[in-house]
């Protein structure tokens, strides 16, 4: 099923790819990257590999887009994932799936999203959705966005995002909106870059304080690879699974 909307916009919409058979099949829910200006749920490593891995295991997979720059800024976006994502519980029943057993998943751009709505599930339950079980955030460099925008030599794509306003950096950092109650999350860092894991592991820390579990797992693939290779045989898909799996039976 493809571009079912949750919104008037033609961004706001998601597709749905199912099992052979489901019955209260569990459901990831894919958000794609793009430096939140660009990307496509279609887009090649967006479901592929993943698709294959987890719907023969009885899961439903969501891939879903959302408006972007400059149309919306980072927060508007995660704001429409959770739009999404209440729509996609609402129906999820007539599907085969199962509205309280949803885990996020995101790349990049998308990871930064999903990892922000796990920060400060309050977005999500003002949206009308379900608390979901946890969340994969795949390789994204944006954990603490005020540390990023403060740091004098950071990459453009931030100032097209984050803009100038620290307010707003706050706002859309996960560092600074986690919380008592967040989400568990698997932060999936690629340590051939620079920045991914020590922003995942900073985030890491203070969860530690807050008694929320976020895991970290540094992976020797680029920052395409985080996604593409996901759902191939490897340690790493295992080891995404587990995680997921382990949610999922709570």
């Amino acid at each position: 099923m493809h571009d079912i909307a949750y919104g008037n916009d033609p961004r706001q919409r998601f597709d749905v790819y199912l099992p052979p058979s489901p019955r209260g099949a569990p459901v990831i829910f894919m958000v794609h990257g793009g430096a939140w200006a660009i990307g496509d749920k279609t887009n090649p490593g967006v479901v592929g590999s993943k698709a294959a891995y987890w719907l023969p295991k009885n899961y439903v997979l969501i891939s879903v887009n959302y408006r972007l720059l400059p149309d919306a800024k980072p927060l508007d976006q995660a704001k429409d994932v959770a739009r999404a994502l209440a729509t996609a519980q609402r129906l999820a029943a007539s599907w085969g799936a199962d509205r309280d057993r949803f885990v996020l998943m995101g790349h990049s751009a998308g990871a930064h999203l999903v990892a922000l709505l796990g920060a400060d599930p309050e977005v999500l339950s003002a949206a009308g959705a379900v608390r979901p079980r946890g969340v994969v955030s795949l390789d994204s460099a944006a954990m603490d966005v005020v540390q990023i925008m403060d740091f004098p030599r950071h990459p453009r794509l931030y100032d097209r995002a984050f803009g100038e306003d620290p307010g707003e950096w706050a706002a859309a950092s996960p560092y600074h909106r986690l919380r008592a109650g967040a989400l568990p999350l698997l932060a999936v860092c690629s340590s051939q870059r620079f920045d991914a894991c020590p922003q995942a592991r900073r985030l890491a820390q203070r969860a530690a304080g807050l008694d929320v579990r976020v895991d970290v797992l540094p992976q020797d693939l680029s920052h395409a690879e985080i996604n593409r290779t996901l759902g191939q045989a490897s340690d790493y898909t295992e080891k995404v699974n587990a995680f997921i799996d382990g949610l999922i039976a709570l």
